[in-house]
């Protein structure tokens, strides 16, 4: 049995899978979304499948965005198979002058929340993670849609764990076999960040992680067949987009 979760990122949603869904379900993946819920969308924990045939072997895929990976509870990384680790970290703010510069803008989007100022704060985190692509290449997403109370709160939540990632999402298996796939011009995910995710993951897994750099790309990773070359490589270990 093949199964999939996918997490999106911060102020995302799960209909931002849409396109992988559908193409994973058609090549005999099981397809789960964990969700948020910070539009109109109840919250999803997400969990595996029980297998119906305990001796087939189990495939487990974890798929995330950015944040994804430590949205997800330890439980569910502990058992995953595989790891795609779409534009993500372990520690999102660096230390040092930089970290502090950092840190600092998150703290405004924090306050932002809930203020006159939300709309005009979202509208520029998304326009950064699209860039270099214009903004209106995006997916419908709650910031654009627009927000509940509920889902500002978990928003707001949500931004504080992003500040305070210090590694690894918890529960990764050492066994798991991991793709990273990195925006060489992401103008969310500072570069140390990345550099701080190869190094963890090659300290931690038995073997070393598959990495992927995609020119000309950005945080929100807007390479429509991107999810071919994702499933191909979790299917027959095939390389990066040429």
């Amino acid at each position: 049995m093949k199964q999939v979760i996918a997490m999106h990122g911060w102020s995302s949603d799960g209909t931002v899978w849409a396109p992988w869904q559908r193409s994973f379900q058609r090549h005999g993946w099981h397809w789960i979304n964990g969700e948020r819920g910070y539009g109109g969308r109840s919250p999803v924990a997400p969990a595996w499948s029980e297998s119906p045939d305990d001796a087939t072997p189990q495939r487990r895929a974890v798929i995330a965005h950015s944040l994804g990976s430590h949205l997800l509870d330890a439980a569910v990384l502990a058992q995953a198979t595989d790891a795609v680790l779409l534009a993500s970290f372990g520690r999102f703010v660096p230390e040092g002058r930089q970290g502090r510069a950092l840190r600092a803008g998150l703290e405004g989007m924090r306050r932002a929340i809930g203020s006159p100022e939300e709309a005009a704060m979202l509208q520029t985190f998304l326009q950064r993670a699209a860039a270099p692509t214009d903004v209106t290449a995006l997916p419908p997403s709650p910031g654009m849609q627009g927000l509940t109370a509920a889902g500002r709160e978990r928003l707001r939540a949500d931004l504080d764990h992003l500040t305070t990632t210090a590694g690894l999402p918890p529960g990764l298996p050492r066994t798991a076999r991991v793709l990273i796939v990195e925006a060489a011009s992401d103008a969310i995910v500072v570069p140390e960040a990345s550099k701080c995710l190869l190094s963890e993951l090659n300290n931690l897994l038995e073997e070393a992680p598959e990495h992927w750099c995609l020119p000309n790309m950005g945080h929100a990773l807007l390479m429509p067949d991107l999810l071919i070359h994702v499933r191909e490589w979790l299917d027959q270990d095939i390389g990066p987009p040429g």
